[in-house]
């Protein structure tokens, strides 16, 4: 092997360019030679590279998003498309190819295994939702933004004496809105895995509401639309209700310590399965151990949620 390539896929994840970093270093240490590829497999299909160095990612461990930035391709899942990429990969004498995202990368890197591209995946979501790792880069970063977030709004909840449903990300997924409800010390978490009854809710925030001056609900963007539930417990408890979706703010900002080290942990690990000749498989963290799983059991096992942290959240609200 004398030649690998990275690539950032799907929505961007605060590690993702410490990965980057990472990764180049520790494979010039084994007199490797590295590409970049921009735009994710879109950038892939229309050859848009640049040489990587260890002075090229130099001060680029503390920015948020990707260097490489990160799009979607439809291109990409055409035949035709993915033979062109295959084509650049060996035109520049590619020998493994690094996939940074979240579960559909994944189908893409698994795409381009089955066609003879050795191929490594490194879990890059704040979603935390890829089966077969504790974690995924931009998790933690994510939760401490939003802890942030939602404890200056528990600061103006308090002072105005008001109800406030914060919308988190999580199309299919509630383990971000369950860490942060846990976290944050919120009164309600809706989440996608279990069904939303306001009526009951309303129930408990009227029981609640005696002799406290704010409420929290943090709600999955997966479970139910953020200003539908504030409108029903608005007309269901008679309160005033104010809505806050965050939004992308949470992909942003500085990695944390914990993302910085899984970043580099997970780099060095794809590196050296490359290397070892592995091929349609992830990275992964499982307890302690850093660990890499078959790609077809990411794509074939969805990750549940912690149900006793869950569980934890319900008594501790």
């Amino acid at each position: 092997m004398k030649k690998i390539a990275i690539l950032t896929s799907g929505g961007d994840a605060s590690g993702m360019n410490a990965s980057i970093r990472a990764l180049t270093r520790y494979a010039k240490s084994k007199s490797l030679e590295v590409v970049g590829f921009y735009e994710g497999f879109k950038g892939l299909i229309a050859n848009s590279y640049t040489v990587l160095d260890s002075a090229s990612v130099g001060g680029i461990i503390d920015r948020g998003g990707t260097i490489l930035y990160s799009a979607r391709s439809e291109e990409f899942k055409t035949e035709q498309g993915m033979a062109q990429a295959i084509q650049n990969l060996k035109s520049l004498g590619v020998d493994g190819l690094v996939v940074v995202g979240g579960d559909g990368s994944f189908r893409g890197a698994h795409d381009l295994h089955i066609r003879g591209v050795q191929v490594v995946g490194i879990p890059g979501t704040i979603d935390n939702d890829i089966a077969g790792t504790d974690y995924s880069i931009g998790f933690d970063t994510a939760l401490n933004v939003i802890i942030g977030l939602v404890s200056k709004i528990r600061d103006t909840a308090f002072s105005h004496d008001r109800l406030f449903v914060i919308e988190v990300m999580g199309r299919s997924s509630g383990i971000i809105a369950i860490n942060t409800g846990v976290a944050c010390a919120a009164d309600y978490i809706l989440i996608p895995e279990v069904e939303v009854d306001l009526v009951k809710i309303a129930t408990k925030i009227k029981n609640h509401r005696k002799g406290k001056r704010h409420t929290l609900i943090i709600v999955a963007e997966g479970a139910a639309k953020a200003s539908d539930v504030a409108a029903s417990i608005k007309l269901l408890v008679g309160l005033e209700v104010r809505v806050s979706v965050l939004g992308h703010i949470q992909r942003g900002g500085s990695p944390s310590a914990m993302d910085r080290l899984l970043s580099a942990e997970f780099s060095k690990k794809a590196v050296d399965l490359l290397i070892k000749g592995e091929s349609d498989c992830m990275t992964a963290i499982q307890g302690k151990k850093i660990v890499s799983v078959p790609l077809e059991y990411v794509m074939s096992n969805k990750k549940e949620i912690d149900s006793e942290l869950y569980k934890l959240a319900l008594v501790l609200s």
